[in-house]
């Protein structure tokens, strides 16, 4: 069977970029740079950004782009006889589905506040009774059941549709409308009386502040930031990179496509702080940030249910784009290890996704007594802590050595592959820094994030 190509460069960028801008840049970016001390933070984390996320991106790509094949059969493409770096195929498949997990649920929680405050249920409810509306979503498994099961069908009917027609053209329109919708409501935020404050407090470097947090504080928070962001180490990346040619080099179209993540990040912010500002709401983390705090700026606006529809229709993107791209790489997998259909592998996947999707459901009601990290924890956060915290660095780092190690694929292959193509290149002296300094910081992440968990 011959392999799907993607009709475009812009899909291919829109869809890497959209696999990587996800919930986290909304309700986590703008809550750690205000933590941080605002533009300091950002500094630190475009340069990590480029130190740590681009090289891993490329590697990615160019396991992709090498071998033609899903996470489940690159490394054994390119692996030398008798070598076991293809173990890390199923390893990166476990990921991709423990991601959706809990992601698939997340997704549905925005459509169903897109459809809340379009149909204006917000309207007159005091800052409790906004919080009710979320405690009392949590708490109904049916409508949650409803909800996921409709993110499961609509992204799997979509990549079913193929590669150019289903997940390439459904993605693009999303970005588009996603980038618009920010920048409108960006300026809106911006424009606000009280928002020049929020504006401040977010983009100026404030030294001070960063010294009261602690300087090694904030450079581990915007390592774990410039690191994490670009959602790496279970072949979400490197599917697409097995769908282009190699008319550019894959360190421009890293770039590319961290540029675009970074933007959105840095976008979500500008609306987020002014409004927050403007209004004297402190900007929480998480859920609450986007289920309570937001909600409550857009009651207290003029034309407040206009722009909190706009937002969760933007939030709703952001989701469903992270959603198509892992459920691309999924059912890429079973149609490299099993020979299926695009159609019989994106039916079976359909319906294990939304099996294993269940327990973070019912994880906040019929389960909510399982605390597996204490008080006020859940499934969720069980199922995101082995994604963030173990999947994602451990794989990177097995992307990493396979790349620059003699052991796997080797530097000169990487090299090679990675500046084939017009555009930008990696220079060839960086192979001390790949191979001696780069694992050993990815190393510290990982064990940072054990440590953080369980000891802090």
């Amino acid at each position: 069977m011959e392999r799907e190509k993607l009709g475009s460069r812009l899909g291919f960028i829109l869809l890497s970029a959209g696999c990587a801008i996800g919930i986290g840049n909304v309700w986590r970016f703008p809550y750690v740079t205000g933590k941080y001390g605002g533009g300091v933070f950002v500094l630190f984390y475009l340069f990590f950004l480029v130190l740590m996320g681009l090289p891993v991106m490329t590697m990615e790509f160019a396991v992709g782009r090498a071998s033609r094949k899903s996470v489940i059969k690159s490394f054994q493409e390119l692996e030398k006889p008798g070598q076991k770096w293809h173990l890390h195929g199923y390893v990166g498949l476990a990921g991709n589905y423990c991601l959706m997990m809990f992601y698939t649920t997340v997704a549905g929680w925005m459509l169903y506040y897109f459809y809340l405050m379009l149909t204006g249920r917000f309207a007159g409810a005091d800052a409790e009774a906004v919080g009710g509306i979320f405690s009392d979503m949590l708490g109904r498994p049916g409508v949650m059941m409803l909800l996921m099961g409709m993110v499961v069908a609509v992204g799997f009917g979509i990549c079913s549709l193929g590669l150019q027609n289903g997940v390439e053209r459904i993605t693009k329109f999303m970005m588009a409308a996603l980038l618009v919708i920010m920048l409108a409501l960006a300026v809106h935020s911006i424009l606000m009386d009280g928002g020049a404050e929020g504006l401040r407090f977010y983009l100026l470097p404030d030294w001070e502040r960063t010294v009261e947090v602690g300087i090694g504080e904030t450079v581990v928070g915007a390592m774990n930031q410039a690191f994490f962001t670009l959602s790496l180490g279970i072949g979400a990346m490197a599917i697409f990179g097995s769908y282009i040619d190699k008319e550019h080099t894959l360190l421009k179209e890293s770039v590319n496509i961290a540029v675009l993540d970074t933007f959105v990040a840095i976008v979500a912010g500008l609306i987020i702080f002014p409004a927050c500002s403007a209004f004297g709401i402190s900007p929480d983390s998480g859920p609450s940030l986007i289920f309570i705090t937001l909600p409550n700026v857009f009651n207290s606006m003029a034309g407040g249910r206009i722009w909190g529809s706009l937002f969760f229709v933007f939030m709703s993107f952001a989701a469903f784009s992270t959603v198509l791209a892992v459920f691309e790489n999924i059912i890429s997998c079973g149609m490299d290890m099993c020979g299926w259909s695009r159609r019989k592998s994106s039916i079976i996947n359909m319906i294990l996704v939304a099996v294993l999707s269940v327990p973070c459901v019912l994880g906040f009601n019929v389960w909510a007594g399982f605390m597996p990290f204490g008080e006020g924890s859940n499934i969720l956060d069980l199922e995101d802590f082995i994604v963030s915290s173990v999947i994602l660095p451990l794989g990177s780092f097995v992307y990493l050595i396979f790349c620059v190690s003699r052991f796997g694929w080797g530097f000169e292959f990487y090299l090679k592959e990675t500046n084939t193509g017009r555009g930008m290149r990696l220079p060839g002296m960086l192979k001390g820094y790949l191979q001696y300094v780069l694992p050993l910081l990815i190393l510290f992440l990982f064990i940072q994030g054990i440590v953080g968990k369980f000891f802090a």
